[in-house]
């Protein structure tokens, strides 16, 4: 069976929580509104979930190219199209001065992918020293993959194709505290997945689990979408 899409992600608003769609525009610059956005604190610090875990629990949403902004025991916003209206929501919701800004490359103009096969062998490995599996949203991936019989194949693929798309592999995802963000309680929680992932994946720039891909040629992907794996990006896309 050939490897599949499984899931696709954007995240409107960076550090907070993903949306997930059944197919998405992928643009020169990544997912279409993917990071769009990102919150800082009083002195234009990009706030981040290990030091605001809370963050996890605000999920925005672009409908018709506007922001909303929901959290449990809140109203939902309706942001506009400036950002303004946002900063008093969102000091409420962290508990500390912040700010809505529109970053001018929030994403990096990259996706990033992970495989299923990556995480069932994290995943082994937990539940062989006691400690339970975790969910895929703990790596905030755009792209899931599933189907590649190997682990970490995303480190290796030069370059994915994917329904008309084609995708360029920039670099491995080294990985930090977040991932020891619960994602559905917006607590800290640790050591893991980093304490094990450090056993196998550790390498000279960090440890690293998940891949970035640069886009080279623009399209739309969908779940379920067939996935080619090549060792060289093509030229005079």
């Amino acid at each position: 069976m050939p490897a599949r899409v499984a899931d696709i992600t954007y995240y409107p608003v960076k550090g907070c929580a993903g949306i997930t769609v059944t197919e998405a525009e992928v643009t020169p610059a990544g997912l279409r509104g993917d990071r769009t956005y990102a919150v800082v604190d009083e002195a234009g610090e990009l706030r981040w979930q290990w030091g605001d875990p809370a963050l996890a629990l605000i999920t925005p949403e672009l409908k018709d190219g506007e922001l909303w902004l929901s959290a449990p025991d809140r109203e939902t916003l309706h942001v506009p199209p400036d950002g303004t209206g946002a900063d008093a929501w969102l000091t409420d919701v962290l508990g500390a001065p912040s700010r809505l800004v529109r970053p001018q490359d929030g994403n990096g103009g990259r996706l990033h992918v992970v495989s299923r096969a990556s995480l069932d062998l994290l995943n082994g490995r937990l539940v062989e020293r006691g400690a339970p599996p975790l969910p895929m949203n703990r790596f905030r991936p755009n792209v899931v993959i599933d189907g590649w019989p190997a682990p970490h194949t995303e480190d290796d693929a030069g370059r994915l194709a994917i329904a008309g798309t084609e995708l360029a592999f920039a670099e491995r995802t080294i990985r930090c505290a977040i991932t020891m963000v619960d994602q559905e309680t917006g607590r800290r929680s640790g050591p893991e997945p980093l304490r094990t992932l450090a056993e196998y994946r550790k390498e000279a720039a960090g440890i690293a689990f998940g891949a970035y891909f640069t886009v080279v040629r623009p399209g739309r992907v969908s779940v379920g979408d067939v996935v080619s794996v090549g060792d060289a990006v093509s030229v005079g896309h």
